[in-house]
């Protein structure tokens, strides 16, 4: 959930309804005022995004204690992926779990970041696919770290694909073919903030007419 203003955002949280969970990107000198506008049209449980957002590792503390007070589960890329000493540090600090997205990619970014995240966000798009995505899946467990199933702006067809493996993850980000208006597919479906896995062989998927 990208942020423009009072009126977008309540929109994007009506259109949303139907998710038991927000994911809120912040990184912006707005950052308290934006969660405190988010907390006046909604109770549920945030996800932060900050996408690397936050240069200043004290700053970054300070935000996610107050961010723990706010009702947020877990803050995902505070700091530049490749300043990994001071997520280190944060990661020994923090309150809430803090996620991996533009740190790892591939099997062996694991290992290189094994001590200064909690978790990791997997996403097909750059992972190289459902194979190496799952191999990740098992190598991060096996690491102990928790694991986010993630996506891209994508259409139904690869979310389907994902979120057959949306079950080893502990917390699920599937939401990519919501944000285009020319999905091509139909195949997963979220039923009162559940993920619903189509029958049937394969993937499940089912090509629209246009």
């Amino acid at each position: 959930m990208s942020i423009t203003d009072v009126k977008s955002l309540r929109q994007r949280i009506e259109e949303a309804k139907e998710f038991k969970f927000l994911k809120v990107k912040l990184g912006t000198k707005d950052d308290k005022k934006i969660i405190e506008t988010v907390r006046t049209l909604t109770k549920k449980s945030i996800y932060v995004d900050v996408n690397q957002g936050w240069s200043n590792k004290y700053y970054a503390l300070e935000m996610i204690n107050w961010l723990s007070e706010q009702k947020v589960i877990l803050i995902e890329q505070p700091l530049p992926k490749e300043n990994l000493d001071d997520a280190g540090w944060l990661l020994e600090k923090s309150p809430l779990p803090i996620i991996a997205d533009e740190a790892v990619q591939k099997i062996s970014d694991l290992i290189h970041i094994r001590d200064v995240y909690s978790g990791v966000n997997i996403k097909l798009m750059k992972s190289g696919g459902v194979k190496h995505a799952h191999q990740m899946i098992l190598k991060a467990k096996e690491l102990k770290f928790k694991v986010m199933m993630g996506c891209m702006t994508e259409t139904s067809c690869a979310i389907t694909a994902a979120s057959h493996l949306s079950p080893l993850a502990d917390w699920v980000d599937l939401d990519g073919a919501e944000l285009i208006s020319n999905d091509l597919f139909s195949g997963m479906q979220i039923k009162d903030g559940k993920i619903v896995i189509p029958d049937g062989l394969g993937l499940g998927i089912e090509k629209l007419s246009r």
